[in-house]
């Protein structure tokens, strides 16, 4: 016979195992996105498969979703470091399936960009640029005026809103490029949206270097469809009608079309540009052509001068 401390020991586990089992229960239940789940298919969702699925539940509540508890993509809590749960309904029962998050999906992106086109390099402190760092001295109003519209444009846009980009021009090392990457870096860290930044004089030289390995094509479709171009240092390149005609008309042209926006710096203001494509590596001189460029260039874009000491130094 069963000693009576036992049958006591027994049936006090299994009180204290329902209790913790209800407190879980509701625990998971009280979950705000599990609500949200639970009201969105009411009536397709019975309490056999809530309890049935309390496993699945907790799994899904102890992840981060929208990133909101993970630092970094490298420091992702998740069971999938990059993937996010989704709460579905499988037959009799609620699962789990996995999403990239949007900073998985911005890391891919960059990469798939880096890989493609690997001769484009942007020094590593541009890449951590931050609008508000950005210098506007009062005393030269262009680069307030170029802050204002930076932080505008970062603040409003969105895919598929028609904006003009900005052609930033001036002297070396005054903080054109540094302005373009820190839009560039507040659209990908607020908005999630990928922007590409083109040294145009390493880009015309790779895609010279292409035409041997038959990925001109391949590399110019990334160019033209990235949703933001910013085409750096343009006028520092050496210019031929190839490079002018068939690649930069090219991916103006397309962008033009479809409402892309274009950022540009520059030492040249618009008529030392046209001066500067007007007149090929051979001595040629081609006037239309060089005014076609800056037609699509002027649609583009704003220009907006900007001053100031050479911070390079």
């Amino acid at each position: 016979m069963e000693r009576i401390n036992d049958t006591l020991k027994k049936l006090s586990m299994r009180t204290n195992f329902k209790q913790r089992y209800e407190e879980e229960r509701n625990e998971i239940l009280k979950n705000e996105d599990v609500r949200r789940f639970l009201l969105e298919n009411e009536g397709k969702v019975t309490s056999s498969m809530i309890n049935n699925s309390l496993m699945k539940l907790y799994e899904f509540i102890s992840q981060s979703k929208n990133c909101q508890k993970c630092n970094s993509l490298d420091q992702c809590i998740n069971m999938m470091q990059g993937y996010e749960p989704e709460l579905i309904i499988t037959g009799n029962s609620i699962d789990i399936t996995y999403r990239p998050c949007h900073r998985k999906i911005y890391h891919d992106e960059r990469k798939k960009t880096e890989k493609l086109i690997q001769s484009i390099y942007v020094p590593k402190d541009i890449l951590k640029a931050r609008i508000a760092d950005f210098d506007f001295n009062t005393n030269t109003p262009g680069r307030a005026i170029a802050f204002e519209y930076a932080e505008k444009f970062a603040r409003e846009y969105e895919p598929g809103i028609n904006m003009k980009g900005l052609y930033l021009f001036g002297n070396f090392g005054v903080g054109k490029s540094y302005l373009l990457a820190a839009i560039a870096n507040h659209l990908a860290e607020t908005k999630q949206i990928s922007s590409l930044i083109v040294y145009v004089p390493e880009f015309f030289r790779e895609m010279k270097q292409s035409l041997g390995d038959h990925t001109v094509n391949e590399k110019m479709e990334m160019v033209k469809k990235s949703p933001i171009l910013m085409l750096d240092d343009i006028g520092a390149e050496v210019m031929s009608s190839w490079t002018r005609d068939e690649i930069l008309g090219s991916i103006l042209q397309f962008r033009m079309q479809e409402n892309l926006p274009t950022f540009f710096s520059s030492n040249f203001d618009f008529d030392a540009l046209l001066h500067h494509l007007t007149y090929s590596q051979r001595g040629e001189e081609e006037k239309m052509k060089a005014a076609r460029i800056m037609e699509r260039i002027k649609y583009l874009s704003t220009p907006i001068r900007i001053d100031g000491p050479n911070r390079r130094h």
